[in-house]
């Protein structure tokens, strides 16, 4: 007979849920040669729908995120593309969340806010940053920084932050499934 511990590592080893990567680096996320951004309604991998909160209000052009190049690592990132108008990024999860973990380079010293919502519509967790790390030097490369919120079950997160002129990039998005 064997022991009990091996009968229930296959068990807690089902039962373990791994997180799920969106890193925007896949073969959909096409930059034209030269071209260091493109702009889309909407875009969608491995389940997560990442689009604008709402409707520009200040202008009649359609509500775009775009995608763009860290200059110094090649990493694509998605955004807001809305230039005169600060609206935040929603990325929208197709089963609820536990924790969402983001990584995001930006603006020096552009203030970043990563919220949750649940089903509702109701903030359920918020963690911001008053400022982006600024390079060291101006060879630097612009650095990376992480924000993580956690609740029950988060339906969608929305990330903002830039003032007019700056801008905050989602480098990946890493999200542990609620169970």
């Amino acid at each position: 007979m064997r022991p009990l511990y091996l009968l229930l590592i296959p068990l807690l080893a089902a039962a373990q849920v791994l997180p799920v990567v969106v890193d925007f680096e896949g073969p959909a996320v096409l930059l034209s040669p030269g071209d260091k951004a493109n702009r889309v309604e909407q875009w969608e991998d491995k389940g997560v729908v990442f689009k604008l909160a709402h409707d520009p209000r200040k202008t009649k052009a359609k509500g775009l995120v775009m995608f763009f190049e860290h200059l110094s690592n090649g990493h694509k990132g998605i955004g807001s593309a809305m230039a005169l108008e600060q609206i935040p990024v929603r990325a929208t999860f197709a089963k609820p969340a536990a924790t969402v973990t983001v990584a995001f380079w930006g603006s020096t010293r552009t203030p970043a806010l990563l919220e949750a919502f649940d089903a509702e519509g109701k903030v359920v967790d918020r963690a911001s940053l008053p400022a982006a790390p600024s390079r060291k030097a101006p060879s630097d490369p612009v650095p990376t920084f992480t924000l993580t919120v956690n609740a029950k079950r988060i339906a969608y997160i929305q990330f903002s932050g830039p003032r007019p002129g700056e801008y905050l990039a989602a480098d990946e998005v890493r999200y542990t499934p609620a169970e």
